[in-house]
């Protein structure tokens, strides 16, 4: 028997599309090939609407507040919530707390972790994550990477409903502090 044991961000970590993951288990650690990734993204975040042919994708909020669209159904989850997009099933989300949203994605494959290891960047430095209007050449990049693991790249990225700028967190708030950023500030290794 093996055991793969592990606590925090201590997996492989890679900048990927404007995010932080770290792969907490990777397929080949078991015989099912079920992978365990944590995300740390920054408030707007959101990937385009895509569909995963080989495997579900498990969804598990661990800090704040995301909006999911998995087929014609919108969910709003946060932390201790699951979502499960099924495969074949066009989903997206979009982080939608001010201080940025942490999740686990869970598949059984390796089609999603390959194509994070090849469209991410090894962490070499502290980071702050803020969001980022993708560039034309990442998302040429993101979709043909996504079409070697079988992954279809179907719509846009979730726009509604509309999100406030970070600017107006204290009126969302009405005046009060809120702890940490709206990035997250990270240490290396």
């Amino acid at each position: 028997m093996t055991i793969h044991q592990k606590s925090g961000m201590t997996g492989e970590r890679l900048m990927f599309k404007g995010t932080l993951v770290d792969i907490q288990l990777p397929s080949k650690a078991g015989q099912d090939g079920i992978s365990v990734i944590e995300h740390r993204m920054p408030y707007r975040e959101t990937p385009p609407m895509h569909v995963h042919r080989n495997e579900d994708e498990v969804f598990h909020v661990l800090e704040g507040r995301m909006r999911f669209r998995v087929g014609n159904e919108e969910i709003v989850a946060e932390a201790g919530q699951t979502v499960l997009a099924p495969k074949g099933i066009p989903h997206s989300f979009r982080v939608e707390s001010f201080e940025g949203a942490r999740c686990l994605t869970i598949t059984r494959g390796d089609d999603f972790e390959t194509m994070v290891r090849e469209m991410g960047e090894p962490l070499k430095a502290a980071i702050r994550l803020s969001y980022q209007e993708p560039e034309p050449e990442m998302i040429k990049a993101l979709t043909e990477a996504c079409a070697r693991n079988g992954i279809e790249i179907v719509g846009a990225p979730i726009m509604s409903p509309e999100l406030p700028p970070l600017d107006s967190r204290a009126n969302a708030y009405k005046g009060l502090a809120l702890p940490g950023k709206d990035v997250f500030t990270l240490p290396m290794k």
